[in-house]
C-alpha cells in the first residue's frame, strides 16, 4: 500500500506552519504524534534523518504522525523563537491534530531540541498518552520540572551522547518523576550514528512504562 502523506501549512503564531502529515499504511490510526526537530539555528528540520526514522516506527506501529519546521525553519514563517515560541508552535500543531483525530489518544515526540520542546511543553499535559524524548540534551536544557512530571515519559540516549553523558543523565534520572523509562542504545554520537535502525526499532517496541 501507497505511503499516506500529506502536505500542509498550518496556523501557528508566528505565521504559517509547514508540516508534513502521515498514516499508517495498513490500518486507522489509533494515536496521533506530534514529532518536533532538533535546534532550528544548528541545521534542525522536520526531514532530520533522526526524526524521520521517528515517523516512520511511529507511523509502523498505528500512529498518524505529524512533523513540521518550527517558524524561520524552512517554508515556516516567523523567526527564531529562543525556545519559548517553538514551545507555541508544538502547541498550535497539536491543537490542529487533535481537532483533525478527537477520538484518539495523542503522544508528543522530538529529537534534541525538540526532545526539551516537547518535555517542557508535555509535562503541563495531564492527558497526554506519552512523551517521546530521544536526545535529550540535559547540558543545554532546564529540567527541575521533571521531577513532577506525571505524563509517562520514554528518554532514549545514545551510549555517547556529547550533550548528555550517561553518568549525568542517570543521576537526572533517578530524579525524575513516575511513570519513565530510560533507554540506551549503543552508538557513536548524539545522532546516533551506526544505529539508527535500532532506534527505529526500539520506538516501534515501545510499551508504556508503569
Amino acid at each position: 500500500m501507497a505511503r499516506r502523506i500529506e502536505s500542509l501549512l498550518l496556523d501557528g503564531p508566528a505565521g504559517k506552519l509547514e508540516a508534513l502529515l502521515e498514516e499508517p499504511e495498513d490500518r486507522a490510526p489509533d494515536e496521533a504524534c506530534v514529532l518536533c526537530h532538533p535546534h532550528p539555528l544548528f541545521g534542525g528540520t522536520m526531514h532530520n534523518k533522526v526524526v524521520y526514522r521517528m515517523a516512520r516506527a511511529l507511523r509502523r506501529r498505528g500512529s498518524v504522525v505529524l512533523r513540521f519546521n518550527f517558524r524561520g525553519v524552512g517554508s515556516s514563517q516567523g523567526q527564531h523563537g529562543e525556545g519559548v515560541g517553538e514551545i507555541e508552535d508544538a502547541r498550535a500543531a497539536l491543537d490542529w491534530l487533535r481537532a483533525r483525530y478527537a477520538p484518539i489518544p495523542y503522544a508528543l515526540a522530538g529529537f534534541s531540541f525538540g526532545a526539551r520542546a516537547i518535555l517542557n511543553f508535555g509535562c503541563s499535559l495531564s492527558d497526554a498518552a506519552r512523551l517521546i524524548a530521544v536526545g535529550f540534551p540535559m547540558q543545554s536544557a532546564e529540567s527541575a520540572f521533571l521531577t513532577t512530571c506525571r505524563v509517562p515519559k520514554f528518554l532514549i540516549t545514545s551510549t555517547h551522547d556529547q550533550f548528555a553523558p550517561r553518568d549525568r543523565m542517570e543521576k537526572l534520572y533517578a530524579g525524575i518523576a513516575e511513570p519513565k523509562q530510560v533507554i540506551w542504545i549503543e552508538s557513536n554520537d548524539h545522532f546516533f550514528d551506526g544505529a539508527l535502525d535500532r532506534l527505529e526499532e526500539t520506538i516501534f517496541a515501545l510499551q508504556q512504562p508503569v
